[in-house]
Order: C-alpha cells, then sequence, then structure tokens
C-alpha cells in the first residue's frame, strides 16, 4: 500500500510540472483572389461585368424561369441568385415585383440584427436598391434594380455553409465589391438583340 502511494504521489507531482498551453480559437480561412472581372454571355437580357472567380449556372430551382442565373463562387461555396423579370411596361407588375422584394427581405427580419438598405446609383444614372442584412441571416445582401418600364433585376447572396455570419464578413465584402461592381456595370439589352 505504501508502495502505491508514494507512485500516486510521484505521478501527481509529475502531472503538475507540465505546463498546459490551451489551443486558440480557429477561424476559417479564406484566400480571396484579387478583383477582376469578364463579361456576361450574350444569351441574356441583360449584361455586366463577373468576377472571374465566380461561374454562372442556370438556376435549377422548379419555379426559375428563362433568364435566371446563378452567379457561384467555388472557391466560397456562395452564390448570387439573380431573378428577372421583362415588365412590357405594366406598371402593376412593376409595383409586385418592388413589394415582393421588399417582402422577401424583410422575412429576415426574425434573425436580423438590422437592415440597411441603401439607393445606389450607378455612373450610367441607374437607381438600385441594396440592402445589408446584419446577424445570423441566410442572406446577407439582397439588392433590385430597374428602369420602370422594360426590366427588373433582384439578386440575393447566399453562403452554402454553417460558419457564423461574423468569420464569413470578409467574403460578404468581397462579394459585396462584386455586386457593386455589377450594378455599376450592368446595361439592358434591347428585346430584338437577344441571341436564340
Amino acid at each position: 500500500m505504501k508502495n502505491k502511494s508514494w507512485l500516486l504521489m510521484v505521478l501527481v507531482f509529475w502531472s503538475c510540472e507540465q505546463t498546459y498551453t490551451p489551443k486558440q480559437r480557429g477561424y476559417n480561412r479564406l484566400d480571396l483572389p484579387e478583383h477582376s472581372y469578364k463579361a456576361l454571355p450574350d444569351s441574356l437580357p441583360y449584361q455586366f461585368q463577373i468576377s472571374t472567380a465566380a461561374k454562372i449556372l442556370r438556376d435549377s430551382s422548379y419555379i426559375a424561369e428563362r433568364y435566371w442565373i446563378d452567379i457561384y463562387y467555388p472557391n466560397i461555396v456562395a452564390n448570387v441568385q439573380l431573378t428577372y423579370k421583362s415588365l412590357n411596361h405594366n406598371e402593376q407588375l412593376l409595383k409586385e415585383l418592388v413589394n415582393d422584394a421588399y417582402k422577401l427581405t424583410s422575412k429576415h427580419q426574425i434573425k436580423a440584427y438590422a437592415i440597411n438598405e441603401t439607393i445606389v446609383t450607378t455612373p450610367s444614372g441607374k437607381t438600385a436598391v441594396v440592402a445589408e442584412l446584419e446577424g445570423e441571416v441566410p442572406s446577407q445582401l439582397q439588392f433590385f434594380i430597374t428602369d420602370s418600364t422594360e426590366n427588373f433585376l433582384r439578386g440575393a447572396l447566399y453562403f452554402r455553409s454553417s460558419t457564423k455570419n461574423d468569420s464569413l464578413s470578409p467574403a460578404i465584402e468581397y462579394i459585396k465589391m462584386d455586386i457593386i461592381h455589377l450594378l455599376n456595370t450592368l446595361e439592358w439589352k434591347e428585346p430584338n438583340s437577344l441571341q436564340h
């Protein structure tokens, strides 16, 4: 019994002499490339420049329409969903689409700490509404832009990740710059100029 207690005391003293260093909290490392851009394909009723780090995918949802696309960032696992509607001078349709855009943004109020809305005027004189959502929301940025007579384009940013939004903030800011560039380079095409 004496030997066992002596061994126990040696083990206790020996274990107390080792230093323990706790691991620091880790965060995801995002290697974001420099911003560079390329033009969209000509088969869409709108034209703008997208990031060379992104790919264009057709919207695969069951409600998708012909000119709906996803701007997919494979290295960040994020996408900007774009939905397009032709207005054909229909003021009622324009009102419905604007109301829907605001409704879709406000659905995030349950989890959002704040929704900051900004009106952006592009170099070519177009006006867009950009909403930045703070908090643990599924969509951190939403926007729409229209010429009020012929075209309406709405976008929403989504990350396919369970990572908290505060850790995603560098990626959110990166894509936000790309979205502002998209809005600043947006041009509407004439309906008869589309290739089929």
